[in-house]
């Protein structure tokens, strides 16, 4: 009997040893560098916004994070060279220029798209669209409305380029028409002196951007030989260093699962910009009032201990499940 119980405790024994050890099997296996997630940043207020958001969720999973901000050839040659492992701004197509050669010689991978249904092009106030202002074929049978006048920001910029292609190549009968360069402080506050008595404009607009929820504006179709189809249409790609989604297979699936929306990042925006909430902090505030993407975003991550990531953030976030 006593050598029946003594190898029943020996196997309970055991069984409980290898549940001990199987426990952190997951963050056992992770190597040293998986704890700290190194963001690049490049300066621009949607990517400060959604790489918060990224940061929160992985500092409540348990991680580190830290980040720098670089101009975009320095971020794609800090991830060649791993000093980078995460860049959630690849714009595409527009900086395909700087970034195809990394992703093709393998040196970086475009692991998702993190944002679809961006826009870069021609707009106007909606009640101007209204009035059947629908296409940048129709700015000319207006031009006195317009006083001949495109409003960029400032001068160099690829989109002021743009517009000033089409007046040189008397696109639609611009041809006499005139680039005013600003800045997008400049130009917005010309927008909004200008919505105050109903005055008509035709400017360059974009999304995300907060100035689409704290302007009535409509994007105007016809373009899409000088910025493209679908409105100047863009996607945005989470780009990771090569091997790093392999190295690090938790931290990988949430990058991979990582959407946003351009509701969500027009708020967030306008929280930075205009109200001068910190980043992390609008982020986190976010997340608190609309729990919902948690769910998407960690389906398949765990915490650092091996926990169920959307519990662990939720709970770390202090969001009511």
């Amino acid at each position: 009997m006593r050598n029946v119980m003594g190898s029943h405790s020996t196997a309970l024994g055991l069984g409980a040893l290898s549940l001990v050890l199987a426990g952190p099997v997951l963050a056992a296996e992770e190597p040293a560098q998986c704890e700290t997630i190194r963001f690049a940043e490049v300066g621009w207020t949607d990517i400060t916004a959604t790489t918060a958001l990224a940061r929160e969720v992985f500092e409540a999973l348990g991680y580190q994070t830290r980040v720098d901000t670089v101009s975009v050839p320095i971020a794609y040659s800090g991830m060649q060279h791993g000093d980078f492992d995460v860049f959630l701004g690849n714009w595409m197509p527009t900086m395909a220029s700087i970034s195809d050669p990394y992703v093709e010689r393998g040196d970086v991978v475009r692991l998702a798209a993190n944002l679809e249904n961006a826009k870069y092009t021609l707009a106007v106030p909606q009640y101007v669209y209204d009035a059947g202002v629908t296409s940048v074929a129709d700015l000319d049978d207006h031009a006195d409305r317009f006083e001949a006048s495109l409003h960029g920001i400032e001068a160099g910029n690829d989109g002021n380029e743009m517009i000033q292609q089409m007046i040189d190549d008397d696109a639609f009968g611009l041809g006499d028409w005139q680039l005013v360069d600003s800045s997008e402080a400049g130009m917005l506050a010309e927008l909004r002196a200008r919505t105050g008595h109903e005055g008509w404009m035709v400017f360059l607009g974009w999304e995300p951007h907060p100035m689409n929820t704290t302007f009535d504006m409509a994007y105007l179709e016809g373009a899409d030989d000088y910025f493209g189809p679908d409105l100047g249409g863009a996607t945005v790609y989470t780009n990771t260093r090569a091997g790093y989604v392999e190295e690090c297979a938790n931290v990988g699936t949430l990058l991979e699962n990582l959407a946003f929306t351009l509701e969500m990042e027009n708020h967030l925006m306008d929280q930075i910009m205009n109200a001068g909430v910190e980043p992390r902090e609008a982020a986190r505030a976010y997340l608190q009032e609309q729990p919902e993407p948690l769910d998407i975003w960690l389906e398949g991550v765990t915490s650092r201990t091996g926990e169920p990531g959307v519990d662990v953030v939720k709970r770390e976030l202090g969001i009511d499940t």
